[in-house]
């Protein structure tokens, strides 16, 4: 579908389509709020589960740190730890005899453009799925941030083949720690989620 360039919104990398934003224009009325937006967050970025969502926002429910985009017909925040990550996104609306569909493409959502200035969440996201997980797929492994701790050590989660592993402290351990601590500089050190020398992260 071919938008003029006056059809479209930019606003943090995002784009928002003029058929996208007459239909969330029609949704918000029929909220009958005064003053109702669109916010506009990811879930999990920077990992293979993002998800790029887009909810109802009543005066009040904002974040101090949203992105305030105000469009001809409503408001759209954006969440600031997202926006990074809604890079050459677009939000569109493709009308149909079953009333059409409205899709959200986010091709940065799951892979973020990192730098030394981006969260340290976002760093190490970063190299477990662009260098680490791929290498550990072929056995059914995984591994997933879990946390950081206020002392900057990653509390990882080994997963899949990884887990029960009776080799996991030892080799992969040591592998991922040496990589995320090369990569990451401002990182301290990394810690199983399972580790039973330190209950205070164990789910059980």
């Amino acid at each position: 579908m071919q938008h003029t360039e006056e059809s479209v919104v930019e606003g943090a990398g995002l784009q928002i389509t003029a058929s996208a934003q007459d239909y969330l224009a029609e949704l918000l009325e029929k909220q009958g709020v005064e003053g109702i937006g669109v916010r506009v967050f990811i879930t999990q970025p920077g990992t293979p589960y993002a998800e790029t969502c887009l909810a109802y926002c009543r005066p009040g429910e904002e974040e101090p740190t949203d992105l305030r985009l105000p469009l001809e017909k409503f408001v759209l925040l954006i969440e600031a730890h997202s926006e990074p990550f809604l890079e050459d996104a677009v939000v569109d609306f493709n009308a149909d005899r079953m009333g059409g569909q409205l899709t959200i493409k986010a091709p940065n959502a799951k892979m973020p453009k990192v730098n030394a200035s981006s969260p340290l969440e976002d760093q190490i996201n970063y190299v477990l799925y662009s260098e680490i997980n791929p290498g550990l797929a072929s056995h059914g492994g995984e591994i997933r941030l879990i946390e950081i701790t206020d002392e900057n050590v990653a509390v990882l989660q080994f997963g899949g083949g990884c887990q029960g592993c009776a080799a996991v402290d030892l080799t992969l351990k040591e592998g991922v720690e040496r990589t995320l601590l090369e990569r990451v500089p401002d990182l301290r050190g990394i810690r199983d989620v399972t580790d039973h020398s330190d209950t205070t992260n164990a789910f059980y």
